[in-house]
């Protein structure tokens, strides 16, 4: 049996305000394609299908357009749902969607209840673990504590008390949408603790075949039949190094045979660039970089005016401009004296983060920015309704 491993597609997110609809769209291509080309057997997604619990109606036909192509391809389907999921909205339709080939599961009543396939050595058990949420599990399954372990751990039992009941032969897939010890995390990922803790040890899954895990954005693999497949998509700067795709998995008659990446497609590269502004705009070593999505650090001092708007001239789809804490007063600014005007602080503000004093017009600009501030509308409204009647009784 060969599977194909993705997860955390997160369908209708932006990234820093760039529409990225298309270009999930462009990987549902390929995923189509790879199942005919590598003769998948099996595509399971382990989690956050959309961005968010209610997605908005362009990721809705997406997802609907994409369950229908693989409903009609060679290939049978198994979703679960991840923390970024509406588990209702997602599993809506699920009973009708199983006649259909394509399974979701999103309940955590279903858990212990696999989708069982066939290939020509027997049963595959694939046991589709929703995000369990261990606030909501702690008193209907008796957990004893509140934490991602103890969710996944009574979990992992049902499933074991139904991999024993179908005998040594059967062979098993685990989808988990979890942070599991010894990988490391991106910065697009929703925080998932519970009292300070996320982590869930490998041992939770030991003597599954397959566990196909999802919920971090890189690719890791903990051991031979663990393993992330990753976001098919970068979703944030600290994403620009790591590779996107997905697992091609092949179950042996034994059980885990091999697993091979295969490289998902790169609409627009992610590039962090550093240094003067004026070494940028000139470095020839850049020229590479001028159609990338570009993160700019700018280590000038003090801060060039319009920096932004000259570097989108040679890099115009730059989306973050920062500077490092050594390109500005490394102190705290001192306390201001008793009876400064807020003016003045604004003022002082602006010289400790940029480096250099407000100009002229910047200091004026911040003059009428504080008035504004001060300045009670109402109080408008109060002397008007006072002056119209005062004037009616005259």
């Amino acid at each position: 049996m060969r599977i194909l491993h993705t997860s955390d597609w997160h369908l209708g997110r932006s990234f820093h305000r760039e529409d990225l609809l298309g270009h999930q769209g462009a990987f549902i291509d390929h995923l189509i394609g790879v199942v005919e080309s590598e003769k998948v057997d099996v595509v399971v997604v382990s989690g956050d299908v959309y961005d968010r619990a209610l997605p908005h109606v362009d990721a809705v036909a997406l997802a609907d357009e994409t369950f229908a192509r693989l409903a009609a391809s060679r290939a049978k389907v198994v979703v679960s749902s991840g923390n970024h999921d509406s588990a209702q909205r997602l599993g809506f339709g699920a009973r009708l969607m199983d006649h259909a080939g394509v399974h979701v599961r999103t309940d955590a009543s279903s858990v212990g209840t696999p989708v069982v396939l066939k290939d020509r050595h027997g049963d595959v058990a694939i046991h589709a673990i929703p995000y369990l949420d261990p606030s909501a599990l702690l008193d209907p399954w008796s957990l004893g504590h509140r934490s991602h372990e103890a969710a996944l751990s009574e979990a992992m039992r049902r499933v074991r008390s139904d991999l024993t009941a179908r005998g040594p032969k059967a062979r098993s897939v685990v989808l988990a949408h979890a942070f599991v010890a010894g990988a490391e995390p991106s910065e697009s990922e929703r925080d998932i603790s519970v009292g300070g803790v996320s982590r869930v040890a490998t041992c939770v899954f030991s003597g599954i075949d397959y566990t196909a895990l999802g919920h971090l954005h890189g690719s890791h693999v903990l051991s031979p039949g663990l393993r992330y497949s990753g976001s098919p998509l970068a979703y944030s700067f600290s994403e620009a190094d790591q590779v996107k795709g997905t697992w091609l998995v092949e179950l042996t008659a034994k059980g885990f045979g091999s697993a091979s990446w295969i490289d998902a497609p790169v609409p627009r590269r992610l590039s962090r660039i550093t240094g003067k502004l004026s070494e940028l705009l000139k470095d020839p070593a850049l020229a590479d970089r001028e159609d990338d999505w570009v993160q700019a650090t700018l280590t000038d001092v003090p801060r060039p005016a319009r920096a932004m708007e000259q570097l989108r001239r040679r890099f115009p789809h730059t989306l973050v401009l920062q500077f490092p804490p050594s390109a500005v007063d490394p102190k705290a600014p001192a306390r201001p004296a008793s009876g400064t005007s807020d003016h003045a602080i604004a003022v002082d503000f602006v010289r400790h983060v940029r480096g250099s004093k407000a100009t002229k017009a910047e200091t004026a600009l911040l003059q009428e920015a504080v008035d504004g501030c001060c300045h009670d509308p109402d109080q408008d409204v109060l002397v008007s309704t006072s002056g119209a009647s005062d004037g009616e009784g005259g």
